[in-house]
């Protein structure tokens, strides 16, 4: 079934002096989008050094979250202690569309318009943004991957799920192929990719872990629904390669679980 944006249509309203009422409150801001730090204006973070993850809370008071947070993510997720049964299957109705590859300063920021999106643990959410993390940031049973790929979703504008797809080394992608071939090599980098679908670098098998968490990059905003997929896709050497020679290392270490519930979907024989 496919899945078409509809037109977002804005109410004029009628203003009268002798009526005039308090102005509505305003909404909520929207999370920001993770891997995002290049505004000249933002204030510096990293992976490393004097700024790294160890010190996110104290580069902005905004960022106070990265140290006091109880919901933070990556997490290590260990296998033996999932809860199973009770999920459904994500449906996903991502579609081919453009994208604009921007330079995020800690990784390539893939930004998406018109391409669907998903509905999971329930409910509709737009595909908005995809980034990549190596190694990846995500940890099954204390093991990660060379490199992986986090989708970003939003639903409404308090809403945030991400899915996270896990590579291995083998064959090439070719769904990857535009996006890799297209690393940025300077900072003012916008780019645009005329067509491309995510459902193409989605793994055959549907099992996922799930828990709640937050983004791994400051402000590090708590309440993000995240889905890691179980399955690993294949990514070249040559792939990988290009990617570290141009962002090095940009990954979160794995955060407490401090009790939080992890379940795992797996497909019905």
């Amino acid at each position: 079934m496919k899945h078409h944006a509809l037109p977002l249509l804005m109410a004029a309203t009628l203003a009268a002096p002798a009526l005039a009422k308090d102005p509505p409150p305003a909404a909520p801001p929207r999370p920001p989008s993770p891997g995002a730090n290049h505004s000249p204006r933002a204030p510096l973070w990293s992976y490393d050094g004097d700024n790294g993850p160890t010190k996110w809370s104290e580069v902005d008071p905004k960022f106070r979250l990265c140290q006091s947070g109880k919901r933070q993510s990556p997490i290590d997720i260990e296998t033996q202690t999932v809860e199973r049964g009770g999920l459904k299957p994500i449906m996903f109705n991502y579609a081919a569309g453009p994208l604009t590859l921007v330079n995020g300063n800690n990784t390539i920021q893939v930004n998406f318009t018109t391409s669907g999106g998903a509905r999971l643990d329930g409910l509709e959410y737009k595909l908005v943004q995809m980034v990549f993390h190596a190694p990846s940031e995500e940890k099954i049973d204390g093991i990660a991957t060379p490199i992986s790929a986090q989708l970003i979703h939003r639903a409404g504008d308090t809403r945030t799920a991400v899915v996270a797809i896990r590579f291995k080394l083998g064959k090439e992608n070719k769904a990857l192929k535009p996006i890799f071939e297209r690393l940025p090599k300077t900072d003012a980098f916008n780019e645009t990719i005329e067509s491309f679908n995510p459902a193409d670098i989605l793994p055959a098998n549907p099992a996922y872990f799930t828990y709640m968490g937050s983004l791994t990059s400051p402000p590090c905003t708590e309440d993000v629904k995240w889905f890691v997929m179980r399955q690993t896709v294949d990514i070249s050497f040559r792939q990988l390669s290009a990617f570290k020679e141009r962002y090095k290392s940009n990954s979160r270490p794995s955060q407490p679980v401090s009790g939080r519930r992890v379940q795992e979907y797996i497909e019905e024989q």
